[in-house]
C-alpha cells in the first residue's frame, strides 16, 4: 500500500502562477479539488501546496473518500520558428 501511495503522490501535476489580484504566487493540484496554496515566491507556493496536498490525501483516507488517480496532463506549448529561405 505504501508504494502505491507514494507513486500516486509523485504523479500529481502542480500548477504555479502569479496572481496580480493576490499579489503573489498560487500553486494548485488540478486533480485534487480545491487543493491550492499561496506564497510570496514560486518556491514558497510549492512548499505550501505540498503541505496542502498531504493534508488533502490524509483527510480523504481518514474519511474513506476516494483518492483520484492522477489524470491531469499539462499542455506543452512551443513557439514555431520561422524558417528563412536563405
Amino acid at each position: 500500500m505504501r508504494s502505491r501511495r507514494l507513486a500516486l503522490r509523485k504523479d500529481y501535476h502542480i500548477n504555479i502562477f502569479y496572481s496580480e489580484e493576490d499579489g503573489g504566487y498560487i500553486a494548485d493540484v488540478p486533480d485534487l479539488a480545491h487543493c491550492s496554496a499561496f506564497g510570496n515566491t514560486p518556491d514558497e507556493a510549492l512548499k505550501e501546496v505540498l503541505v496542502a496536498k498531504d493534508a488533502w490525501l490524509s483527510a480523504a483516507r481518514k474519511n474513506m473518500k476516494p483518492i483520484p488517480v492522477p489524470r491531469y496532463k499539462p499542455a506543452i506549448y512551443q513557439l514555431k520558428r520561422e524558417v528563412s529561405n536563405r
